[in-house]
């Protein structure tokens, strides 16, 4: 939990926003563990500080897809940025991956997150077999 602050700052550095539960949670679950998974926490450290952080997980996603490996966030310090720290993370993650015996890594990325879909694709992600879709919920007009 000691790097709970430092990973929450960094994330607000992108999204704008304060997520401490959403990160209090995360590291709970990540602290305590799964039988049922495989969790991957990676935090580089330069002088003592976070300067990156990177979360994943292995799991089997709905619609017959096999346990894989999903890594759902990424973040570098942005005065850090291409420095290398979120590939050599990355690398470490598809290590652990790797040892957790599966053969697929995915992730989901906004289609207009330009830089973070440029970061995974220089280091080898495509198109996958499943198609992300949504439905807006709110109310439509009679």
């Amino acid at each position: 939990m000691e790097d709970l602050a430092a990973v929450s700052d960094l994330d607000a550095a992108y999204t704008g926003e304060k997520k401490q539960q959403y990160w209090r949670r995360i590291f709970g679950e990540f602290l305590h563990g799964s039988e049922a998974k495989t969790t991957i926490g990676i935090a580089a450290v330069q002088a003592g500080a976070v300067t990156g952080f990177l979360f994943g997980e292995t799991r089997a996603f709905e619609f017959g897809s096999e346990v894989c490996g999903w890594v759902f966030s990424v973040g570098v310090d942005p005065t850090q940025t291409r420095a290398g720290i979120a590939t050599a993370m990355l690398g470490e993650a598809m290590h652990r991956f790797r040892q957790a015996g599966v053969s697929v890594v995915r992730t989901m990325v906004k289609r207009n997150n330009i830089p973070v879909l440029s970061f995974f694709r220089s280091n080898g992600f495509t198109g996958g077999s499943f198609h992300q879709l949504e439905f807006q919920l709110e109310e439509r007009p009679s």
